[in-house]
C-alpha cells in the first residue's frame, strides 16, 4: 500500500479529528474554482461559518513532493493555508509563501505544523470577523435608532401608518390574533 489513496487515510483522519476539536469540519475532495478551472484538493477544512480555512493535498511517497507542489501551484491551487504532504514530509504554505516543512515522523514537527495550520487566519477572513464583531457591538445603537424612527413614523407619517395597519392585521391573522402593536414594532426593529 504505497500509493496515495492507500497512504493518505491516516493524515485525513488526523485532519478530520483535529478540525472537530476547533469546531470546524473536514471535507474530503471538495471541488473549488481556481485560475479559471476546477480543482479538487484532497481535503478542505471549513470553519463554523462554512468558510474554507485550509486545504490539504496528499502525494504518495514515490512522488517528488517539491515537483508535485510546483505542479499544483501552476494549476492555481490555493496557497493561503495549504498543507502538501507525502506521508514522510509536509510543506505548509500560508499567504502564498512556504512557511515551514515538517518531518511527519517527528511528533514535535507534526504538532507545530497543525498548530500553525489551525491558528492561521487569512487577512480577508480576519477583516470579515472584525466587521462582524463591530456590527454586533453597534446593533443595540442601531436598534434604538430604528425604534425611534418607527415611533416617529407612527405619529407623523401617514403612508407608514397605513402600511403598518395592513401589516399589523396580517400579523394578527397569520401569527396570533392577540399580537400587540408593540410586538410588531419589535419585529420590525
Amino acid at each position: 500500500m504505497e500509493n496515495e489513496l492507500g497512504l493518505r487515510r491516516p493524515f485525513e483522519n488526523l485532519l478530520a479529528d483535529s478540525a472537530r476539536l476547533h469546531g470546524w469540519r473536514f471535507v474530503a475532495e471538495w471541488g473549488a474554482k481556481a485560475g479559471g478551472h476546477r480543482i479538487r484538493p484532497d481535503g478542505t477544512v471549513f470553519d463554523a461559518n462554512s468558510l474554507p480555512r485550509g486545504y490539504w493535498e496528499s502525494k504518495d511517497s514515490h512522488d517528488d513532493l517539491d515537483r508535485e507542489i510546483d505542479r499544483k501551484i501552476r494549476r492555481g491551487y490555493p496557497l493561503g493555508n495549504t498543507i502538501f504532504e507525502d506521508t514522510r514530509r509536509a510543506v505548509l504554505y500560508q499567504n502564498r509563501n512556504q512557511v515551514m516543512q515538517a518531518e511527519l515522523s517527528n511528533a514535535r514537527d507534526l504538532a507545530d505544523l497543525l498548530f500553525r495550520f489551525y491558528s492561521h487566519t487569512e487577512p480577508e477572513i480576519r477583516e470579515f470577523e472584525q466587521a462582524v464583531e463591530e456590527f454586533g457591538q453597534r446593533v443595540p445603537d442601531l436598534a434604538r435608532g430604528l425604534a425611534h424612527k418607527i415611533a416617529e413614523a407612527h405619529q407623523h407619517n401617514r403612508p407608514f401608518q397605513e402600511a403598518f395597519g395592513k401589516f399589523f392585521a396580517l400579523c394578527q391573522v397569520s401569527l396570533n390574533p392577540n399580537l400587540s402593536r408593540e410586538a410588531v414594532d419589535e419585529m420590525l426593529v
